[in-house]
């Protein structure tokens, strides 16, 4: 069913500073978690060994200034004072910048699109107007819907930065816990340490992994006390270093030494870059996690807590390593050793509390990722299970959260050092926010509408910033960077397969689909006897009849009285309104009792398919019935008489009801007083004890004889039961096609298709009423 009460996290938006508050509590302990841990391991990944602490400061001081600007332009001006802004309708991420640019661009890959769709309510719900004609917004425009090159490109650009975001759910996770665990350096010998270290980090990360099933919800509230207690810690220990150590360590805080620094160590200095660029770990969660909270909640918490501390800290560590020029041991450069003596163990203790939060925020993003490439059909499908039944977004995925817990625990594992963990996160973390950047220009051209220097503007700032950093990191690939550069490989290609494969899936029924001539040429019982039930046939057609209808009927002499072409599909935007959940049609003629169902959901919808899904289903079929004659809610999709389609949501949004009631109660109903409701219901009388469904219609003076007739039959056919025809199809690629078509078609879509689940239509039907038809396609 459709928790459709549940998915309207708009409205709670919009509610009172009290939920804005709540929601900004627990943004604390699910989106800032990894960007909070950061001073665990920034200065010492910084000081690795491209740059040396020497007498004068410089080093320390330029890498202050560059931490603090680096953190102030990029999470705090990108992402909270622009890319927050970009949200569709509520929800964030790479994928909903995507979906903007599919929506005002027509670059959309989904292959079952209508012009029916454009009609949704939040299909624009957000557009700021049509581009001005001859502008350069419209031209771009025109220019990505002509070239299909420009529409992979795009498609391309998107899933890489997908396929990052799952690297850095991996990599984050690591350097996270394993730098807060390697504070016991400081209270024990290298060599108990080295066997320390590596089983605790692994032990921590497979409890963290664990909790996730317990959901967004439940782990926000546990999680953001932690954060919040990290924050004041860091705080307060960089107050007191400031005071203590160097009181003028503010001035620092100048781009005069950043520059300073990079004019004085040159190449080490670039190369150190990919230390710094650690400090901003963490800030595409605030985009990414959006859905699960709002663009003011998340502002609040960045910039009321999260950002001055962070700042304090840094200022705080860059005090004491001012006045400390001693490295005597590899951890000098560590958080621990400005943290004073007395304080260490409860400040390792909170370090290793927060730095499971600090995995949370990314892990979340993942989940949320893949589940929007899923319904855009980019990525396999999974098991997606909803864990709140009151906000709406927080999901949890069990294949991926372990797997991402075994490659988790392998990088760990192998690396067993801050140094390449860090430089393997970095590349991540960096390559995901330059995809963004691109993004994001195009949307300010083609969905803000703004003039293209400011798209350029933005590009050139933030984009020159983050590609310096890109290249820091990339010159470091042989020391661990090569990690998410392998991962997003594999992932990408992976991701691009499936979806290729199911674009050559729908091409081949479209063209192999049976025409209406076809049909009729059959007569009023299709050729074949019809028997007692209603027969959904799945199909990802939105218009003809599908092939695998023909192939069932030339193999069975039997069909049920009451067919149903059924089509469920996601467009792209985060929701559809119940009430404009379901696209009716008819097929053929009124006596063939044929209608053709499209469902529409949006990437970030809940949907389960039992029987408030079928009750859903056939009361818009009966609400077409009736409505049929007046013309009501018909799109603007179709061209032709027999294609029509009308707009229907779900029983609860229009006049026909379906109620269900025991049998044995019925002869309540009918002997009721007069009612501007009239029962339909079939006339046989069941003496069993058992649920059965009645058509609630407005008496009215435009219901006809037929229509009457119709829906008579139609509930007697729900009582007959409903049968699911689902289409077991296997691809092949045609003789004579490339080696690198072979292996993508019989190889790797094939092995995911056999591997990956089936789609939540087929997964929620009962054995029982379900009928499988095997068919080989070649594409």
């Amino acid at each position: 069913m459709d928790l459709e009460g549940r998915t309207c996290r708009y409205s709670a938006k919009r509610e009172s500073w009290r939920t804005v508050l709540t929601l900004a509590y627990q943004s604390l302990g699910v989106v800032y978690g990894d960007l909070s841990i950061s001073p665990l391991y920034v200065f010492r990944s910084t000081f690795a060994e491209d740059i040396k602490h020497t007498e004068s400061n410089d080093e320390v001081f330029g890498v202050l200034s560059l931490v603090f600007w680096t953190i102030t332009l990029v999470p705090l001006v990108k992402y909270v004072f622009v890319v927050l802004k970009a949200d569709d309708n509520g929800e964030g991420g790479t994928f909903a910048l995507y979906s903007l640019l599919c929506r005002h661009a027509r670059v959309s890959s989904l292959p079952n699109c209508q012009v029916a769709d454009e009609e949704l309510s939040e299909y624009k719900k957000d557009s700021r107007g049509a581009a001005p004609d001859r502008s350069f917004a419209l031209r771009l425009k025109t220019t990505f819907e002509k070239h299909k090159v420009l529409q992979r490109v795009l498609l391309i650009l998107a899933l890489i930065g997908t396929c990052m975001v799952i690297g850095d759910g991996i990599l984050t996770p690591a350097i996270s816990v394993f730098s807060a665990v390697s504070g016991l350096e400081l209270s024990m010998s290298k060599e108990t340490h080295t066997y320390v270290e590596v089983p605790a980090s692994c032990i921590i990360l497979i409890g963290l992994f664990a909790l996730q099933h317990y959901g967004t919800h439940r782990v926000g509230f546990l999680f953001a006390p932690v954060i919040i207690v990290w924050l004041f810690c860091i705080s307060a220990i960089g107050i007191y270093n400031i005071f203590h150590w160097n009181p003028h360590v503010y001035k620092a805080l100048s781009p005069h030494y950043a520059i300073q620094l990079l004019r004085k160590t040159q190449k080490g200095g670039w190369m150190a870059l990919g230390g710094i660029l650690l400090c901003i770990t963490g800030s595409e969660a605030m985009f990414a996690d959006l859905g699960h909270f709002s663009q003011l909640s998340i502002k609040i918490a960045f910039t009321s807590v999260v950002y001055p501390s962070l700042i304090l800290a840094y200022m705080g560590q860059a005090a004491y390593l001012s006045k400390h020029h001693n490295i005597e041991q590899d951890y000098h450069f560590g958080f621990y050793v400005s943290v004073p003596e007395k304080l260490r163990w409860p400040v390792l203790v909170i370090a290793i509390l927060a730095a499971v939060v600090g995995s949370q925020a990314i892990i979340t993003g993942t989940f949320s990722i893949i589940k929007q490439c899923s319904a855009l059909s980019c990525f396999p499908r999974v098991k997606v299970i909803h864990t709140s039944s009151k906000i709406h977004g927080q999901i949890y995925i069990p294949e991926i959260n372990w797997l991402l817990m075994i490659l988790c625990l392998a990088v760990t594992i192998c690396f067993r050092d801050t140094k390449r963990l860090g430089n393997a996160s970095g590349l991540a973390v960096i390559t995901v926010m330059l995809v963004t950047t691109c993004l994001m220009s195009l949307v300010i051209v083609l969905c803000w509408h703004q003039n293209v220097l400011l798209a350029l503007g933005f590009v050139f700032i933030f984009g020159s910033i983050e590609a310096l950093f890109f290249s820091a990191s990339l010159i470091k690939f042989l020391q661990g960077a090569w990690v998410p550069i392998a991962l997003a490989l594999v992932f990408l290609t992976f991701m691009y397969v499936w979806h290729y494969g199911t674009l050559k899936k729908y091409e081949y029924d479209v063209q192999n689909k049976v025409s209406i001539n076809w049909l009729l040429g059959l007569g009023p019982s299709i050729g074949i006897v019809r028997v007692r039930g209603v027969g959904l046939i799945h199909t990802e057609l939105v218009s003809g009849i599908p092939v695998i209808f023909s192939h069932f009927v030339t193999n069975l002499p039997a069909f049920h009285e009451v067919l149903v072409f059924l089509c469920i599909k996601h467009v792209p935007v985060p929701h559809v309104r119940p009430d404009e959940r379901f696209l009716v049609g008819r097929v053929g003629p009124k006596e063939f009792r044929l209608y053709r169902c499209i469902v529409r959901y949006g990437y970030r919808d809940v949907h389960k398919d039992d029987v408030e899904f079928e009750n859903d289903l056939l009361c818009s079929i009966a609400e077409f019935i009736r409505t049929e004659k007046t013309g009501l809610n018909y799109s603007n999709d179709e061209s032709g008489k027999d294609d029509r389609m009308a707009v229907f949501g779900t029983c609860s949004t229009h006049s026909l009801l379906m109620s269900e009631d025991n049998v044995e109660n019925v002869e309540n109903v009918d002997k009721a007083g007069p009612s501007e409701l009239k029962e339909i219901k079939s006339p046989k009388v069941i003496k069993q004890q058992k649920k059965r469904v009645r058509f609630l219609v407005p008496e009215s003076p435009k219901m006809d004889t037929g229509a009457m007739e119709e829906l008579e039959a139609v509930m007697e056919a729900r009582e007959g039961g409903v049968a699911y025809i689902i289409g077991q199809t296997h691809m092949r690629a045609k003789p004579g096609s490339s080696m690198v078509k072979k292996i993508a078609i019989d190889l790797v879509y094939e092995f995911l298709r056999r591997n990956t689940r089936a789609p939540s239509f087929v997964t929620g039907v009962p054995h029982a009423s379900s009928l499988e038809v095997g068919m080989l396609y070649q594409v």
